[in-house]
């Protein structure tokens, strides 16, 4: 998985990232692998809390955070997306205005998080995600990633399937 992170077109990402606000990655997760995660969505124990979107004027839908110990693919996702994420996200800080710039690696940056008093995990997986990706990738032979650096807007990604759990 690494080595496929690692292979991607991240010029292309950043660019696209900069256009439309998000991005998508083909084939980077095994359709099995995003099936044995949406078949966990019923799981309870596999998540810390659930969130209901209209009880907080998001929308509709539902989404779970996952809870320690993440799954190996999202913990595997996580540390190998998270530093070419940080590198597309600190130039826009720096044009924001906004002085925090990300570290390097994951482990810095959750390092950051525990010692500011957030140490529980955030990725999670939607239920409309959970519900569609069997579907989804029975269709295709590839999965697909789809980052997000904003909300869903009115001209989603070209040929987004929409997924969490922070990547599939």
């Amino acid at each position: 998985m690494t080595e496929r992170i690692a292979a991607l077109d991240w010029r292309a990402i950043a660019a696209a990232l900069d256009l439309h606000g998000c991005a998508v990655v083909n084939g980077l997760v095994a359709p099995e692998t995003c099936d044995a995660l949406a078949t966990g969505y019923d799981d309870e124990d596999a998540f810390r809390s659930r969130i209901v979107m209209a009880q907080h004027g998001f929308g509709r839908g539902e989404y779970k955070y996952f809870a320690y110990p993440l799954p190996p693919v999202v913990s595997e996702l996580r540390a190998a997306l998270y530093p070419a994420l940080a590198d597309i996200a600190n130039p826009w800080n720096e044009a924001m205005g906004i002085g925090v710039r990300y570290p390097s690696t994951l482990a810095e940056f959750l390092d950051r998080c525990h010692r500011a008093g957030q140490t529980k995990p955030t990725p999670l997986l939607s239920c409309a995600t959970a519900r569609a990706t069997t579907t989804a990738c029975t269709r295709t032979s590839t999965a697909s990633t789809c980052f997000r650096s904003r909300p869903p807007c009115s001209s989603p990604c070209p040929g987004e399937i929409s997924r969490a759990a922070s990547s599939c």
